[in-house]
């Protein structure tokens, strides 16, 4: 047997976990053991849908209500209170930086009296089910890394994404249809969107998040070609598996057995996909509940509607991105129009689930990758006006499994510019996430070049103040 010494000690420290793997192979169900024995403690979710509203939407204009702005509209900003922060590489040329008031209107809803935007009514409308954290803060201040920040927990390239750790760590809960399922909603926006967002980073390949395209052929070349048979993929895939497991036998390398798993999910997808994804049987009042948008296929909508479909079929980690939130100018208009196209689907997708039982079980979030500045970025006039990227302080919301309903948790400042209360770090949130699925972050872990890597890489703290 000619094994590479980084395979042979790989598998010899697996132990007992490798010899179930091949158990699993060997009966032909093509699933591969999850990385982790059993919980860690109880768990209140069993699947998690991530609402990312990527281009990051200002806090100010949403759910962050700051009145001190008002008496300031207009004036600069402090010196000593913007040098608490850094500003992007968009603003150097900038000579002045004046405070803007949000030109919409904020209202208290609710037993939480949480201050939200008259652009978000629905949202507004079930504000007693959401728990607001106003107090999230990173330490990435450009959209790409951002993204690949709240993702994967560090701001380079290459690191699994928080639903490859799920997958790797809880197995699945669908032999039928991937643990990690990825949709994109057109419409949103043009700025582009890393896949190493959803990427397996040096997880098994098969822990890599698997994107839906609306359209005709939600998987790429998952159907078969013209004139092919079932029974003929049947017989190519026994064939494939068989030459794998020798190569398996002979060089023991496990993504070997990784591509075996893919090759078999691929087969069961082909008969479970097109019933997992037809909404075609949705009654009117479905529709009617997540707005006139639900009915074509990837819009936020759709994908909204899609997410709780997937859910009933258990799949244990949904994304969905949502573009076109990035406004360094002409925020007004944009807030305006992404706040309509995402508000209705967003509070839908939360009372569809609660009224079929599933929001006990599963954990919905809305948010972005970071804040928007409360000074304008740009030339402020009457009606309009942009605002820049801000680290410093941003809000996201949950749902759902062991959150607290009707919650307004952490503080900013007067001008949403620091943090002063119950900050919530990135990785605060991601250790949080996974204590919910029954996961401790600091031992679901990978040795990888010498070195045991986890989501939350070095620290992060459950904030149990939000949880049940």
């Amino acid at each position: 047997m000619h094994w590479h010494r980084r395979d042979f000690l790989r598998q010899t420290a697996s132990g007992m976990g490798m010899l179930a793997m091949g158990n699993l192979i060997n009966r032909g169900s093509g699933l591969l053991s999850p990385g982790l024995d059993g919980l860690h403690f109880p768990a209140k979710a069993k699947r998690v849908i991530y609402l990312f509203q990527s281009g990051a939407p200002s806090q100010l204009e949403s759910f962050d209500y700051k009145p001190e702005l008002k008496k300031w509209h207009g004036q600069e900003i402090p010196s000593s209170l913007k040098s608490t922060q850094r500003n992007s590489g968009m603003v150097t040329s900038q000579s002045t930086f004046p405070l803007v008031q949000s030109i919409y209107d904020f209202d208290q809803y609710g037993d939480s009296g949480a201050w939200i935007s008259e652009l978000f009514p629905h949202t507004a409308a079930i504000s007693d089910k959401l728990c607001f954290i106003r107090s999230m803060y990173t330490e990435a201040i450009n959209h790409e890394p951002a993204v690949i920040f709240m993702q994967t927990g560090s701001q380079q390239s290459g690191r699994p994404s928080i639903g490859s750790w799920l997958s790797y760590g809880l197995g699945s809960s669908n032999e039928n249809l991937p643990n990690f399922i990825v949709l994109i909603s057109k419409g949103g926006g043009a700025q582009p969107l890393n896949s190493q967002s959803w990427g397996n980073g040096f997880l098994p390949s098969h822990h890599q998040g698997v994107q839906f395209r609306s359209g005709k052929d939600p998987v790429l070349y998952l159907g078969n070609p013209h004139g092919y048979h079932t029974e003929d993929r049947r017989r190519q895939m026994d064939l494939i598996n068989t030459l794998n497991q020798h190569q398996t036998d002979h060089w023991g390398d496990p993504e070997i057995a990784s591509r075996i798993n893919q090759y078999e999910m691929a087969y069961r997808m082909q008969m479970s996909v097109p019933d997992a994804i037809d909404i075609s049987n949705e009654p009117d009042h479905v529709f009617d509940l997540y707005g006139s948008d639900a009915r074509t296929p990837g819009t936020y909508a759709y994908n909204c509607l899609l997410a709780r479909k997937l859910a009933e079929s258990n799949v244990n980690f949904i994304q969905l991105y949502h573009m076109g939130w990035d406004h360094h100018g002409g925020l007004p208009a944009g807030m305006k129009r992404q706040a309509r196209q995402t508000d209705q689907p967003s509070a839908a997708l939360v009372q569809d689930l609660d009224q079929r039982g599933l929001l006990e079980d599963t954990l919905v979030i809305w948010g972005g990758e970071f804040g928007r500045t409360s000074f304008s970025q740009g030339r402020l006039t009457k009606d309009d006006y942009g605002r820049d990227h801000h680290p410093g302080c941003f809000t996201i919301w949950m749902a759902g499994a062991g959150v607290k309903p009707g919650l307004v948790y952490g503080q900013t400042d007067e001008f949403s510019y620091n943090v002063i209360e119950n900050g919530v770090h990135v990785h605060d949130f991601q250790a949080t996430l996974m204590h919910l699925l029954g996961i401790d972050h600091e031992r679901l872990t990978f040795k990888y070049q010498g070195r045991r890597f986890r989501l939350t890489d070095v620290h992060g703290h459950v904030v149990h103040d939000v949880l049940t």
